[in-house]
């Protein structure tokens, strides 16, 4: 991951790699387990749990996706470019 400075504040080039992953512990953490437990469940239960903490996260990135775009026309329709 690599960053760029944007009036003196770092930004990080691709934060999906990131996100995806504190949504993944964020999801699992309140359904009561952790990455590392995952890995010791029987493989029905992780496989059924991953493909939970997939949808969510997918939907959770769309959204963001969604509100970085609206953010992105805003600036461009307020800047004028």
């Amino acid at each position: 991951m690599s960053t760029n400075k944007y009036d003196n504040q770092k930004i990080i080039d691709d934060i999906h790699p990131l996100l995806e992953k504190i949504l993944f512990e964020t999801y699992l953490k309140g359904k009561g387990y952790t990455l590392e437990e995952l890995k010791s469940l029987p493989a029905k239960e992780a496989k059924r749990l991953m493909k939970d903490v997939s949808t969510y996260a997918s939907g959770k990135l769309a959204e963001v996706e969604v509100k970085a775009h609206l953010m992105r026309v805003l600036h461009d329709a307020y800047i004028g470019e």
